[in-house]
């Protein structure tokens, strides 16, 4: 069976749980990054460190490993229009986490995960190596979501785009993202 593919089956079972509460599902009127949805900014980021997860040699707590990703980014409001004390970028960990122990029991390793994904923006660095794979996953999601449609908009042409998800991994493995 192909990696990819077992990768996907394992996904879906994973994800199941949570995708089928229905819970998620006001994550998909709001905008992330470009023209991504939260919604599928998670979904792409717990599909990212679950790939990665599986090609690592460590051992994962891959169920945990998912929640809580699909859970970083459950802050349920338009971060381009609401204000708050703090800038969204140090706010929205805290408050994902809030909201996701309001509708979800968590795990210590899910809770960290949700808290910490903004290292190192926010200083406290992940405690679990989950919480660290699912920041990098971010990371890289998030440069390869904005950068990609960058492209888009400035070629709409494939090689810009090739050129995009490979700039948006570069930025992901510098030390200061």
């Amino acid at each position: 069976m192909k990696r990819q593919y077992k990768c996907d089956i394992l996904f879906d079972s994973l994800a199941a749980p949570i995708l089928e509460s229905g819970k998620l599902e006001p994550m998909r009127q709001y905008i992330q990054h470009g023209t991504c949805t939260c919604y599928d900014h998670v979904l792409a980021v717990a599909k990212t460190a679950l790939a990665m997860s599986m090609r690592l040699p460590f051992k994962f707590k891959k169920d945990q490993l998912v929640r809580g990703a699909l859970l970083h980014d459950y802050f349920l409001y338009d971060w381009h229009t609401v204000k708050l004390d703090k800038l969204h970028g140090f706010a929205h960990p805290k408050i994902a986490l809030e909201n996701a122990r309001k509708e979800f029991d968590l795990t210590p390793i899910e809770e960290n995960i949700i808290v910490r994904h903004m290292f190192p923006l926010t200083p406290v660095p992940p405690k679990y190596r989950e919480s660290l794979l699912v920041s990098f996953a971010d990371k890289h999601c998030a440069n390869k979501e904005f950068f990609v449609e960058l492209g888009h908009k400035l070629a709409k042409k494939r090689a810009i785009s090739a050129v995009a998800h490979a700039f948006s991994l570069l930025i992901a493995l510098l030390p200061w993202t």
